[in-house]
């Protein structure tokens, strides 16, 4: 039988946020029904509800979660009730161009639940990224479920989504390794991330750029080497000078904006890569002169998702936490309730939190 559950919605473009009854059906073919352990504050939920995403409203936030498998049905044999899970915004589909070429990582028709959850009066929602996980309950597609090692489901739920964008952008797109250098601009939960991930891999010089202090003596914590502060000190010859004066091997871009695109163009060495991570909003430009992108060789790359596989990285990533090897724990600030969505929020805005993380 359909279930009612307390959840997160938005009804309109900047409106602050309800909790309300939503209506969960049981799981179709390929589907399941995850209990939902935690679910993190993602800036891309705010994303959502500024109409910043689509005006597909009202919206069931929340996206970043782990819970436990409650219900599959027909045809699902990857996971079964009892397991516990992280979701995953990119359930490949084994199918596309991309699959039949050997990379599901980059999958191009992923996919989502067929049903709909919906308001009490039947108003259909439209589940952030395809999962809407502030809620006790959520109807996801199967494979959008990762079974992972038992774990402090408030930490290893981030890797649903900005962890593993950071790590990712570093490692899997990056391409970062033993002995390389590393200069990550923008220390917010996916820069740190990027550091945490260059320093599992190997780096040697992991350089941390920020305009707060406060971010740079935290990036630190996550494996920074060395941080530049960019309000007061020109990031690219900082770089420079701390890679004998060549520049880094990879550059991760963490902000998505053209003035902090155009440093890590210019602070890579000759034939190095630059990987723009942060989302920047769809008026942003970039201006490069084609001279300089042929003469510096290299590779200008972005990162969707950490380009990363969920049923490998996850596991992996997982395994380092509780090897004590990559310190999901320092991502999480806070652990809140349902109710304290808006004001997490408020916080997000000014900075001063990694991740507030919704506990049920």
């Amino acid at each position: 039988m359909p279930q009612t559950v307390k959840g997160v919605i938005s009804r309109s473009k900047g409106a602050d946020v309800e909790v309300v009854d939503i209506v969960v059906p049981d799981p179709g073919p390929g589907e399941a029904v995850v209990r939902i352990e935690t679910c993190g504050v993602c800036h891309t939920d705010l994303h959502y509800r500024e109409g910043g995403i689509n005006d597909d409203y009202p919206f069931l936030l929340g996206h970043e979660a782990a819970g436990r498998v409650e219900a599959v049905g027909d045809g699902v044999t990857d996971v079964a009730p009892g397991d516990f899970v992280i979701l995953n915004w990119r359930a490949v589909c084994g199918q596309c161009r991309a699959c039949a070429k050997g990379k599901p990582q980059y999958c191009f028709n992923t996919h989502n639940a067929t049903q709909k959850m919906t308001l009490t009066d039947g108003t259909e929602l439209s589940p952030a990224l395809g999962i809407g996980a502030f809620i006790e309950k959520t109807l996801v597609a199967a494979g959008q479920c990762t079974k992972v090692p038992e774990a402090d489901a408030a930490a290893v739920g981030l890797l649903g989504c900005g962890v593993m964008a950071g790590f990712g952008a570093a490692v899997n797109t990056g391409g970062v390794g033993r002995g390389d250098s590393i200069a990550v601009i923008g220390c917010g939960g996916v820069g740190n991330a990027a550091i945490a991930g260059a320093r599992v891999a190997g780096a040697t010089t992991i350089i941390a750029v920020d305009v707060s202090d406060a971010k740079l003596e935290q990036a630190k914590h996550f494996g920074a080497t060395h941080t530049v502060n960019s309000s007061t000190t020109d990031p690219v010859e900082a770089i420079r000078s701390l890679t004998g004066g060549n520049g880094a091997d990879v550059v991760v871009e963490a902000v998505g904006r053209p003035e902090t695109y155009e440093q890590a163009f210019y602070a890579r060495d000759l034939a190095g890569t630059v990987v723009l991570v942060g989302v920047p909003t769809p008026d942003k430009k970039v201006t490069l002169p084609m001279i300089d992108i042929f003469g510096r060789g290299g590779a200008l790359k972005s990162s969707w998702y950490g380009d990363c596989l969920p049923s490998r990285d996850f596991p992996m990533l997982v395994d380092l936490y509780k090897q004590g090897r990559f310190d999901l724990d320092a991502f999480v600030t806070e652990r809140i309730g349902l109710g304290d969505v808006e004001a997490a929020f408020d916080k997000m805005q000014t900075g001063n939190v990694l991740r507030s993380v919704v506990v049920l």
